[in-house]
């Protein structure tokens, strides 16, 4: 037994002891595994670090340890000696932060801006945390009430009609434009002799259209007549406009049987614009008017762009659902207007809101400049937002509509509780890079002379009070931040509500 000798495959001595695995967490790991794995690698690292240098630090030093933090005037962000450096001059944003927020919005009436802004971040806030209640109406409070209530805040003013005098004045000034116009075409067709007679039947036409309309406004404007003839013409209108409406919804959501909830909602919601009106005095003139010319800086830069983000939605969705539409009017008109909107510039756009857009209303009907300027990006977003939506709605399986169909759902409602919703969760991304590109595009307006944010810092450069070489730096490092800030914020804002509505597809 002790000859015996054990197997070749059995081992005679013990396994060296192996060297200790490479650290792949913590600082060192980081370096190790993501910046310094592969001379690709340590290449690229190194030229980021140089960029880092000669770009960050220099910032930094500019804006913060050279930079001129006291002063009352441009002598204070003056260099002492030629060999000395100065940084900022942070005293020239100081002196006209006032004027960068509220462009030259009177003083004495700011507290209304500010009342607005708190207005805005009081009910965004809750629409933006997804945990929050009663998200309907949050968003009617948001999208409908406070606009109107921003209106007035800012611009002040009160009202000398509601929904009745509105809507009969408006119509009938179309009317009468119609009529004017046909008329002017009969008179022209006489002295064209080649298509005279085709332009005389055109304007008969119209002239005739405009009569026919004139009876048809007949109960309109005799109920108007009886309202402006009442002792109080502006509360007379909100009753009748408040009537119509709330039985307009009640027989339209069903009547007797269905309609009682539509009634309510109605009359709650004239109740509650009824206090809103009583409260701002808008029956005895309202706020003084602030005219949107003393309006600027980052006041007409939110307004613009939070009108052009919210208008254009609407309007990218029935212009993407137009372009899929089987019925070909509706599908040349949503094309044309695409293509034409996505080829001409905004600066374009803009111009021809403000000084052409006059020329096509009904006459006695002005338009405000700021108001010109909302119109023309709304229509401009919304032409590249219809685009996207489409690609969201194409990538949504045929087999998704059917399937509603099969159910017995309408096409109004397989498109907005099914095949939409889908689509804009697609979407996202696209939606947020077309927002934060209308925010930056904003400081166009100035070119029709709507004072932004960089256009009130341009027009505060022009102060010799604060006329330094670093004055001009300053400045745009200030606006660079401030939309860094919005455009970041809503950049993170979009990664979270994909991780949200994504998270049922992770593995």
């Amino acid at each position: 037994m002790s000859d015996f000798a054990p197997p070749p495959f059995v081992r005679q001595e013990l396994v060296p002891e192996r060297a200790a695995p490479i650290k792949t967490t913590g600082f060192v790991g980081f370096l190790r595994t993501r910046l310094f794995n592969s001379p690709i690698n340590v290449l690229l690292t190194i030229g980021g670090i140089l960029l880092l240098w000669f770009t960050v630090v220099p910032s930094v030093k500019f804006l913060l340890i050279d930079a001129v933090w006291t002063g009352k005037d441009r002598t204070a962000c003056l260099a002492p000696s030629p060999d000395q450096t100065v940084g900022a001059c942070w005293p020239f944003i100081q002196a006209k932060f006032s004027q960068f927020i509220y462009g030259f919005y009177p003083e004495a009436e700011r507290w209304r801006v500010d009342l607005t802004f708190a207005l805005a971040a009081l009910l965004l806030l809750p629409l933006l945390i997804p945990r929050l209640p009663a998200k309907a109406l949050n968003a009617g409070l948001f999208f409908i009430a406070l606009p109107c209530v921003a209106f007035f805040l800012l611009h002040g003013g009160g009202l000398k009609g509601f929904g009745v005098s509105w809507m009969e004045g408006l119509l009938s000034g179309f009317n009468d434009s119609i009529g004017d116009g046909g008329g002017k075409l009969v008179t022209f067709s006489q002295t064209v002799p080649i298509i005279g007679s085709l332009l005389w039947l055109l304007g008969k036409f119209l002239v005739l259209l405009s009569m026919a309309v004139f009876y048809v406004l007949l109960p309109l404007t005799w109920l108007n007549d009886k309202i402006l003839a009442s002792a109080s013409p502006l509360w007379a209108d909100f009753a009748a406009t408040a009537a119509i409406v709330s039985l307009l919804l009640f027989f339209l959501a069903g009547g007797v049987r269905t309609g009682w909830r539509a009634l309510a909602v109605s009359l709650l919601t004239f109740a509650g614009i009824f206090v809103v009106m009583a409260v701002m005095g808008l029956d005895r003139g309202g706020l003084p008017v602030v005219g949107t010319r003393l309006w600027g800086g980052l006041l007409v830069t939110l307004v613009v762009s939070v009108v052009g983000i919210v208008a254009s939605m609407p309007v990218g969705i029935a212009l993407a659902l137009g372009r899929r539409s089987t019925i070909p009017l509706i599908r040349i008109f949503s094309i044309a207007f695409i293509e034409f909107w996505r080829g001409v510039p905004l600066i374009t756009v803009l111009f021809f809101a403000t000084y052409m857009l006059p020329l096509f209303v009904p006459t006695g009907f002005t338009i405000d400049g700021l108001m010109r300027a909302l119109i023309g990006i709304a229509l401009f977003a919304g032409a590249y937002q219809a685009e996207v939506i489409r690609g969201g709605l194409q990538a949504i399986p045929r087999g998704q509509g059917e399937a509603a169909s099969a159910l017995g759902l309408s096409w109004g409602k397989t498109t907005a509780l099914i095949v939409l919703p889908q689509a804009l969760r697609h979407v996202i991304p696209g939606l947020v890079n077309s927002f934060i590109a209308l925010f930056k595009d904003t400081s166009l307006v100035s070119i029709v002379a709507l004072f932004d944010l960089l256009g009130i810092l341009r027009a505060a450069f022009a102060d010799p009070v604060w006329s330094t070489p670093t004055t001009l730096f300053t400045g745009f490092a200030f606006t660079g931040l401030i939309y860094f800030a919005f455009c970041f914020g809503m950049s993170r804002y979009s990664l979270f509500v994909e991780r949200r509505l994504n998270a049922h597809q992770r593995n």
